[in-house]
């Protein structure tokens, strides 16, 4: 395994980073590549994998087309510090703001296509007043970049 080779290789005492993913991005890949991009969810996570590690972080990465599910995920998490890409909940849940309240854990939100330069409905999000920080349009290079940021916030305590 190369990232061993590196001292990449996660330990069970490393803090993780949950990355949160909302309806439809099962579809990654195939669902309106104009947006979204060609790429698919598990070729994100591979890559995501490989930045957490060289941060020093396990990455939990899920995916959910169910919005309790994603409440639940939240609730429950161990996790340092979470990246959330809700998907259209983004845009409708209040129940995943009030459940990221909850924490007390930085969070960025991310989204893959630019949602200021789409249709007006997606222009508002209900995650941001509970998001640290947030990045989108970048495609999934945008994950790299929450995971390089988180692990900034959590290292300063932020």
């Amino acid at each position: 395994c190369p990232e061993a080779s590196l001292g990449q290789e996660p330990v069970p005492d490393q803090p993780t980073i949950l990355v949160l993913n909302g309806p439809n991005l099962n579809l990654l890949g195939r669902r309106e590549p104009e947006h979204y991009g060609s790429e698919t969810l598990a070729e994100i996570e591979a890559r995501c994998a490989k930045v957490a590690a060289k941060h020093g972080f396990k990455l939990d990465f899920r995916q959910s087309n169910h919005e309790g599910e994603i409440v639940d995920w939240i609730q429950e998490t161990a996790a340092a510090g979470l990246i959330l890409n809700a998907g259209a909940y983004t845009h409708t849940s209040v129940a995943i703001l009030d459940a990221l309240r909850l924490r007390d854990m930085p969070v960025i939100e991310v989204h893959l296509s630019n949602i200021y330069s789409r249709e007006p409905f997606r222009h508002h999000s209900h995650i941001s007043p509970a998001a640290t920080g947030i990045i989108c349009g970048l495609g999934g290079h945008g994950y790299e970049l929450a995971i390089a940021a988180l692990a900034r916030l959590i290292r300063d305590g932020s």
